[in-house]
């Protein structure tokens, strides 16, 4: 682990104290109802049960693409990727099976009538600059290998491995993907549209429609600020997914693209961005998005940025596998603080543990695949294992520490197979 602060976790410090103390902006929503909000989200531990029956349908009428059922569990709004369904499929996720997470729902927009507003006081002079496609397109392009996950990813495992109650939808380990991304740096951009040394946070706004919480309060649009310290270094503006236009659901025709972040700092639809001289906040990084509960602060923790580390086996849960027969097992580790350098795994519920074979090597922003051969000795159940370490030096523990709303989950999984 580094035992230095990194610019980001300074970022993380400042805006939780300017939160807290009130010294931040708000964009489109009273702070009364921001803070009825964090107040409801830290007591409300068990609203919402973490292992919710999957829907049984196909498609979904907020998401444009087939979501074939041996592909996908559709999740009301979402499409979470059954990882079973990426063995054999390459290192990019194919579009076709790339998770959704959706606030609302999918727009279908027009490439030639889309056009991207900067506009803010961060910028050198008043007025607002427009760019459309083709003028993105006459930025440098730049090519990112980069995977998206949903904050929530591995939600569910806080109550089926640790008893939690915790709200939010039931993620397993499928709200992940990772992708060729090409577009602009939004650094180029920025700096086109005229931005002031003073700036301090960027906002890119969605174009989906407004999100209305359950009570009846309307959020807006979906719209969530990073630093201007991180929008100038790989933050692009991406226009293109695995050589092809971004499907509708993945942002067409142009989002944001930050690697490493949770995937809710990468807005799709992308419609407009404030460029500010102040600090920012919108709902998305005071009520949700931050760790509320006894082992984070009162109040809460600071918004989250970085991706921890995970590891999920390309098979079924329960799969059925012969018993006395050679298994060539696989699955993909990820972390957003570094490369995956090493993924340990066991066979017999973590009393024996053996080095898994890497078969991609190490990349930032990305997974690695990794395999295993395994001989069940006999019939019976069996728990698989897999362990990741990152460049960084972080090890998935055991345990995931609590929180009310089910972030970041980063413990080893425990899945279930039977030798027959």
């Amino acid at each position: 682990m580094p035992t230095s602060p990194t610019p980001e976790s300074a970022y993380d410090r400042r805006r939780l104290h300017q939160w807290l103390a009130g010294e931040a902006r708000a964009d489109g929503v009273s702070r009364r109802d921001l803070l009825r909000l964090v107040a409801a989200a830290g007591l409300a531990t068990a609203v919402t049960p973490a292992f919710s029956a999957p829907a049984a349908a196909a498609t979904s009428p907020g998401i444009v693409k087939a979501l074939p059922d041996d592909w996908f569990t559709v999740r009301g709004t979402n499409a979470e990727t059954k990882f079973a369904s990426l063995a054999g499929t390459g290192y990019h996720t194919p579009v076709d099976h790339f998770f959704v997470r959706n606030h609302t729902s999918t727009p279908v927009l027009d490439a030639a009538g889309w056009t991207l507003t900067v506009h803010g006081d961060g910028l050198t002079h008043a007025h607002p600059v427009e760019f459309t496609l083709d003028d993105l397109k006459k930025f440098p392009a730049v090519t990112r290998t980069a995977f998206v996950e949903c904050a929530g990813n591995g939600r569910s495992f806080f109550t089926s491995q640790q008893g939690q109650s915790v709200t939010g939808t039931a993620w397993t380990l499928g709200a992940i993907g990772t992708a060729r991304w090409r577009g602009v740096r939004l650094a180029d951009v920025l700096r086109r549209a005229g931005l002031d040394r003073d700036a301090v946070d960027v906002l890119p706004r969605g174009l989906d429609a407004d999100y209305v919480t359950a009570d009846g309060t309307d959020l807006g649009r979906v719209r969530r600020p990073l630093p201007v310290s991180k929008a100038l270094d790989d933050v692009i503006l991406a226009y293109e997914m695995n050589g092809e236009p971004l499907p509708y659901d993945h942002g067409f025709p142009v989002r944001v693209l930050v690697p490493n972040w949770i995937g809710i700092a990468s807005t799709k639809w992308v419609g407009d961005i404030e460029v500010s001289a102040q600090p920012l906040y919108s709902p998305w990084n005071t009520d949700f998005y931050r760790l509320f509960g006894s082992a984070h602060p009162e109040g809460g923790g600071a918004p989250l940025t970085r991706q921890t580390v995970k590891s999920a086996w390309e098979l079924p849960w329960d799969a059925s596998l012969g018993a006395g027969g050679v298994h060539r097992l696989t699955g993909r580790s990820w972390s957003g603080a570094g490369a995956v350098v090493r993924v340990d795994v066991s066979t017999d519920g973590g009393n024996r543990w053996r080095r898994a074979r890497l078969d991609d090597a190490p990349r930032r922003a990305g997974w690695v695949r990794w395999s295993t051969d395994w001989r069940p000795s006999a019939p019976g159940g069996y728990t698989l294992l897999a362990r990741a370490t990152d460049s960084t030096g972080r090890t998935q523990p055991g345990t995931a520490v609590p929180n009310t709303q089910g972030y970041l989950f980063d413990a080893v999984v425990r899945h279930p197979v039977r030798a027959v």
